[in-house]
């Protein structure tokens, strides 16, 4: 894992997007974001126990699973949004990006590759993309049965109460 700044030019999504300005781990806790390095997926198993995660599966995101809704997936991913779940990654291959907004309503671009954990709190936005290699293999965990509904930002989800309770939560990014 690596996380830095995100240099917010144009141009592809997929690339690096590096400002050259690291983000420390310590400030992906401080937004709430927990990141471990499992090698082993039996830590995975003790990982889901301890915090109560009942489900799973594994999903690839490639063009030679995907197919012709490959690109449009992609950028469905990459649309800012909300979870009001947690959203737990374990990266088993390849490699793609996690941004997530700062305090300052910044991105902060998180690279995951194999054996790369991270849990999103609800509440925060963010984005995903596979990198250049257009490629990336990850196991989803889910508390309950398994969901993915993203709420795209907007006036509305800014009201959200899983919105609120992550600012509440996370009193740097309410100011």
């Amino acid at each position: 894992m690596r996380a830095y700044w995100f240099d917010n030019k144009e141009g592809d999504q997929r690339k690096l997007h590096d400002s050259g300005r690291d983000v420390d781990p310590d400030y992906l806790k401080k937004l709430g974001v927990l990141y471990y390095n499992f090698a082993d997926e039996n830590d995975v198993d003790k990982l889901a126990s301890e915090r109560g995660y009942k489900n799973r599966d594994v999903i690839t995101v490639s063009p030679e699973k995907l197919g012709d809704v490959y690109e449009e997936k992609v950028k469905s991913f990459f649309e800012e949004h909300l979870h009001e779940d947690e959203e737990i990654r374990y990266i088993r291959d390849g490699t793609g990006f996690f941004d997530v907004r700062s305090e300052g309503d910044e991105w902060v671009r998180i690279r995951l590759e194999k054996d790369d954990l991270i849990i999103l709190p609800p509440g925060i936005y963010h984005r995903f993309t596979t990198d250049e290699q257009n490629h990336i293999q990850a196991m989803r965990l889910f508390k309950e049965e398994p969901k993915w509904t993203p709420l795209n930002r907007g006036p509305e989800v800014d009201v959200n109460p899983y919105r609120k309770e992550y600012l509440h939560a996370t009193p740097a990014i309410a100011g």
